[in-house]
């Protein structure tokens, strides 16, 4: 009886499986079914590495008919509470992201669309961590406690806006690895609560931000802060 061996290769989910059909003469052939692909977790490195995240150009906010320009945000770690990615095994999970706990982010030098309306934004973290949240294939979200962060204007209309004024809100943004790395918001969403007199736009209830904020490994100034699959076993 004679037998025709035919090896062949394919490559399933980025990896590459050896594959050997045998086909006997007068029997039908077995095929055989490749293993579905490994789904995989998230792993934020370097493991205890601190880092800052800075804005590159300005930060836009605007909610409803008033649109707020900040020259400068940064967040960076302190003496007494650090940016800083989990030790082994917290900067790893096969189930969910990554959260780090960051300090509020500074919004500096804010200007705004009307002639004569002046703006200044407060964060503070009274109610709550701000957080951010890492996993891998999927946005990077930006958590905000709730009234994490309150936007003042005067002069034409004195209004106030309150970021999550019912509880800690997510702002979706883009993960880029790269050295540094990078977080980029487009038109995410906050809810907001608006207060003020009869020009204020007090019905608005959400307010948007875009920015591209630059993520810098403190500890390691010529590493990166990056975020990957970790195949599951």
């Amino acid at each position: 009886m004679s037998v025709i061996k035919n090896p062949g290769t394919t490559a399933v989910g980025g990896l590459a499986l050896g594959i050997a059909a045998t086909v006997v003469l007068a029997s039908p052939a077995v095929a055989q079914t490749a293993p579905a692909a490994l789904a995989t977790g998230t792993t934020v490195g370097p493991a205890g590495h601190t880092f800052s995240a800075a804005a590159q150009g300005d930060v836009v906010l605007n909610a409803g008919p008033v649109t707020v320009t900040c020259a400068r945000s940064s967040t960076v770690p302190t003496n007494g509470k650090p940016n800083k990615v989990p030790a082994q095994p917290g900067n790893s999970s096969s189930v969910g992201p990554i959260v780090l706990d960051i300090n509020p982010p500074s919004f500096e030098s804010c200007t705004t669309n009307a002639p004569g309306l002046k703006a200044a934004i407060t964060t503070n973290a009274d109610h709550g961590t701000w957080q951010l949240a890492l996993r891998d294939g999927a946005p990077a979200r930006l958590i905000i406690p709730a009234q994490g962060f309150t936007l003042k204007t005067s002069g034409l209309l004195s209004c106030n806006v309150t970021a999550a004024p019912g509880g800690a809100a997510n702002a979706e943004a883009a993960w880029s690895n790269g050295t540094p790395s990078s977080l980029g918001f487009t038109g995410a969403n906050i809810p907001v609560e608006i207060e003020g007199g009869f020009f204020c736009p007090t019905s608005v209830n959400t307010a948007t931000i875009t920015a591209q904020y630059k993520v810098t490994d403190t500890t390691d100034p010529a590493g990166a802060i990056t975020v990957s699959g970790t195949p599951k076993r």
